[in-house]
């Protein structure tokens, strides 16, 4: 478990200055002389995530200096006064000088995620410096999104061996159990039972240990709805249409959506949020075996519509059109999905950004503003209407993997949005770190998550 916390304020905290270049000499004129002078010796510029430690008498740490960088760095840099974490000394520290609260907030939440260290299979210690909360900033709801952003890195980060649809059943009864949610699954051949024929239809193949489920989760007795829907494929080898090898190397990552509506229900449920939730995880591994849906397959989904199958790498559109059916079945009021579901979403917007879409224009809104106000970026992309043509593909009601290769995640979406409750958002995430960055060590992510929370507010009023 992951502690993720502030140090508690005391006399003893350190000192800590972050320092933009345009700010450089007034900042060191400031400072005792051999201080500035030793900040000059050691070339600090007040570049972003620099970082210069400064003595004080008997060879103790006076305080230190971090860069804030220019504008234009720090437009393109995300937590970089959270770098302090991993670059500065043992210790506490506190922060100095008049930083705005969104950048307050940034620099704190930075700080929290740049300490988590992913250790089931070695051992390995995070950083050791701490930092009092900035005041101002809301301590323990900072806390709760860098723990849930833990979870949800954990779940991703763990390969496939051991994060199978079980052991995701597992991670969402731990959350359900701490707090107090009610939750239920269907596994099996009992999904055709209970009328999820595209969940077993890509599960099935899957040995029994591995087979595919839904897990159903609900928490909350009053206030507006909310169900979020995440994708849980626990590995995607491409079925049939097999991935190439370089494709299926980071398949572990392919649950990530289930791995971030998990870290975002354990975020709400720890708030305390006056709504009803509802978290509604298909959960499979795409497997090959002699018993695998086959390319040129034709699956009734439960709605009642056909779907042609045209690549059997197309399934977490499958899936997901099971459960959001499900969730249309009843109020599902705001219902929002995530899911790494295209590559193609990557090639629109690369994979720093997290692309949604929906028709509820106050809501686009209200998650552009949170993207924005929490270091989540975010970007909409269209439910484009006459590309509905192109996932009708006539001798079924709807193609999975429509041919041509254009607009990829825009007919994906559209594709979600025949099953899915009228209220409707769906983001399409790639939910990794390809390498280490400010407050995003390699691996596993979180990505639109703290964007629709902060939209909660006002998207559940609406």
């Amino acid at each position: 478990m992951h502690a993720l916390a502030f140090a508690p304020d005391d006399a003893s905290a350190m000192p800590l200055l972050p320092v933009a270049p345009d700010g450089l000499d007034a900042a060191l004129q400031a400072l005792p002389p051999e201080q500035g002078a030793w900040a000059r010796a050691l070339g600090f510029k007040g570049n972003a995530g620099e970082v210069a430690v400064l003595p004080g008498e008997g060879g103790r740490i006076a305080r230190a200096l971090i860069g804030r960088g220019s504008p234009e760095a720090r437009a393109r840099t995300r937590f970089a006064l959270g770098q302090g974490a991993s670059k500065l000394p043992e210790g506490t520290w506190r922060l100095e000088g008049s930083l705005d609260e969104r950048e307050a907030r940034e620099a704190a939440l930075g700080w929290l995620l740049e300490t988590y260290r992913f250790t089931r299979y070695r051992d390995g210690n995070g950083p050791k410096a701490r930092l009092v909360a900035p005041e101002g900033v809301e301590a323990e709801r900072l806390e709760i999104l860098a723990r849930a952003e833990a979870l949800t890195r954990d779940l991703i980060n763990t390969p496939a061996a051991d994060m199978g649809p079980a052991e995701l059943e597992a991670a969402a009864r731990g959350v359900a159990e701490r707090f107090g949610a009610q939750i239920g699954v269907v596994t099996g051949d009992d999904l055709l039972d209970a009328n999820f024929p595209m969940i077993h239809a890509v599960g099935r193949a899957a040995a029994p240990h591995r087979a595919p489920r839904l897990i159903d989760m609900t928490w909350g007795g009053e206030g507006p709805r909310l169900t979020l829907v995440g994708k849980g494929v626990c590995f995607d080898t491409g079925g049939l249409d097999i991935k190439p090898s370089a494709s299926m190397l980071t398949m572990k990552k392919d649950m990530g959506g289930a791995a971030n509506v998990l870290g975002l229900a354990q975020a709400i449920m720890g708030l305390g949020l006056p709504l009803r939730l509802r978290v509604l995880i298909p959960a499979v591994e795409n497997a090959i075996g002699s018993d695998a849906f086959r390319p040129g397959d034709i699956l009734r989904s439960r709605k009642g519509l056909t779907v042609e199958i045209n690549n059997t790498d197309a399934e977490g559109r499958l899936v997901l059109a099971d459960a959001l059916a499900l969730a249309a079945e009843g109020d599902a009021g705001l219902t929002v999905s995530f899911a790494t579901l295209t590559g193609a979403a990557r090639v629109a917007v690369g994979p720093d950004l997290a692309p949604f879409f929906t028709d509820d224009e106050g809501l686009a809104a209200a998650l552009a503003r949170g993207g924005r106000d929490w270091a989540d970026p975010v970007w909409r992309l269209p439910f484009h209407q006459p590309y509905e043509s192109m996932i009708e593909p006539g001798i079924a009601d709807l193609d999975n993997a429509p041919a041509g290769g254009m607009a990829g995640a825009i007919t994906a979406a559209l594709f979600l949005r025949r099953f899915a409750p009228p209220r409707y958002c769906h983001f399409d995430i790639f939910a990794w770190s390809a390498s280490h960055a400010p407050g995003r060590p390699k691996g596993g992510l979180m990505q639109g998550a703290r964007a629709l929370l902060a939209a909660l507010p006002e998207a559940l009023d609406s």
